[in-house]
């Protein structure tokens, strides 16, 4: 292995490939800035560029570099107008805007690009020591694991839900299950649901589903309600002067930032799961570990509800790389891309990559490394001006936000039908704030559920029945996580009720 680094620090670090790395992080934060455009459609559009470069190795550093400063960037856009740049970062507008709010905007974006930092960092170490064992673990995964993968994912809506709202976030789930079967069915080519509609063939598209659920209701808000669009920095000025964490909250975040790094990873490992899925679960777990007053703040401008997911997907988006790399086997739309790019230079992804091209495997790796440092480097001292955003008149925003998701839910469909989708769904998700209902669960619900039903019906298939849930250990122990994570919440809910009558604890 260290014979392997070497040859990856030494190819690294060269002057084109440095270059390469952070021509790939600015143009990937800008990206992930932008609602709606994703590391997907830049990637592809630079493709031809990676092979024009023809050195394969500065190739995949541009491309990888894209990728993961999207994730990165991505946080900016969820934090400041609850427009999620990309999907990864839905959960990071969760208590990322509430702080923004409160005039925690600066804090707000410092949190994430430490929390981003550390996940990619400790990720990419991550990568150069269990990369060659992984391989073989992610082989364990069938449709049967990840069906019960998908199922423990959904079992997480709970930390969704907030204080007496589970069946309202049950009812959400469902509701974003059944928008999961719009187009062609699990296995099969047929349509369904779709009205003879031939524009919902390919079913509802996530990037318009996730502006209707979070940033059209928001511009809709600030028009309904003034005051929520007061400025949101710290102080009448509009300079921002928060941006320091105090050494109690890096104490707080410390030990998230540690689990969701190791969550995250292991997660992004598998083929199929992702940045997304990581993201969910990690701000899930989290939620439900914290005690008391903790758990109260989430959803409200916890610091640890930021850092969960920012560090979950970055440490996701490394992780993915190892079934790519190591295997061939894509693990989402944007690594698949990846892949084609990879045989397009004539470098075929699988286990004897690391014997045949030690240099493409070793640099890609440590340029990760680098490129995380190189995206704090251009983050932080950015973060005053990208805060000053909320500084913008409310007259301004909201055209603004208008546009960006108007703008992010054609282009990622080039289809002019889903605009008015958008619309159709934005109204809906409005009425559905109103009266207080998450949204969260039905984005989940939606992510997940064709993931669930492809992985199901492919289980059904091959052991013909519901045998595989006794035939393999692993899905039965996922299954029961997946209980406990349902149990978990209503329990401790029990026991503070029990508590509040001063009836638990022998009082």
């Amino acid at each position: 292995m260290l014979e392997g680094i070497l040859i990856g620090l030494s190819a690294a670090v060269t002057p084109f490939n440095l270059i390469m790395v952070v021509m790939g992080c600015v143009i990937g934060t800008l990206i992930g800035m932008l609602p709606g455009l994703g590391p997907m459609s830049i990637i592809a559009i630079m493709i031809p560029v990676a092979i024009g470069i023809g050195d394969p190795t500065a190739a995949l550093i541009l491309l990888s570099g894209v990728y993961y400063g999207a994730i990165f960037g991505g946080s900016t856009s969820s934090i400041l107008l609850n427009a999620p740049g990309v999907a990864g970062t839905v959960a990071t507008s969760f208590d990322g805007y509430p702080m923004a709010r409160k005039g925690q905007a600066g804090k707000a974006l410092t949190i994430a690009a430490i929390a981003s930092f550390a996940g990619g960092t400790i990720g990419a170490i991550l990568l150069m020591i269990f990369a060659p064992a992984l391989s073989t673990v992610a082989l364990l995964f069938h449709s049967a694991e990840y069906f019960a993968l998908m199922v423990v994912g959904l079992s997480a809506i709970a930390a969704f839900a907030g204080t007496g709202h589970v069946a309202k976030a049950l009812m959400m789930t469902i509701l974003g299950l059944m928008l999961g079967t719009v187009g062609e069915g699990a296995l099969s080519n047929t349509p369904r649901f779709t009205f003879g509609m031939q524009d919902l063939q390919s079913g509802f598209s996530f990037i318009t589903l996730a502006m209707a659920m979070f940033a059209l209701p928001e511009a809709l808000f600030l028009v309904m309600n003034p005051a929520r669009a007061a400025s949101g920095s710290d102080d009448e000025s509009g300079k921002i002067t928060n941006m320091r964490i105090t050494r109690d909250e890096a104490r707080t975040i410390a030990p998230v930032i540690g689990r969701q790094s190791l969550q995250g990873f292991f997660i992004g490992v598998l083929p199929g799961a992702g940045a997304t899925i990581a993201s969910f679960l990690g701000y899930a777990v989290e939620r439900n570990i914290a005690k008391g007053e903790e758990q109260e703040e989430f959803g409200k401008g916890s610091i640890k509800g930021l850092a969960a997911p920012e560090t979950a997907n970055n440490a996701a988006c490394t992780g993915s790389f190892v079934p790519l790399l190591t295997l061939g086997i894509p693990g989402s739309g944007t690594t698949a891309i990846l892949l084609g790019a990879l045989l397009a230079l004539n470098v075929t992804p699988g286990p004897r990559l690391m014997t045949d091209t030690p240099e493409v495997f070793w640099a890609v790796i440590i340029s990760m490394y680098l490129g995380n440092l190189v995206l704090l480097i251009l983050n932080l001292p950015l973060i005053p001006y990208i805060a000053k955003i909320l500084t913008i008149p409310r007259t301004f925003l909201i055209p603004f936000i208008l546009f960006f998701t108007l703008m992010g839910s054609y282009l990622g469909q080039n289809n002019s039908t889903e605009l008015l989708i958008l619309v159709g769904f934005g109204v809906v998700a409005t009425i559905l704030r109103f009266a207080d209902f998450p949204l969260a669960p039905l984005l989940i619900g939606f992510i997940l559920g064709t993931m669930l039903e492809n992985n199901f019906a492919r289980a059904m298939q091959l052991y013909r029945g519901f045998d595989f849930i006794l035939e393999r250990p692993m899905t039965m122990g996922l299954l029961g996580l997946a209980v406990i994570l349902v149990v978990l919440p209503s329990y401790r809910g029990y026991r503070a009720r029990k508590r509040a009558e001063g009836v638990a604890d022998g009082d």
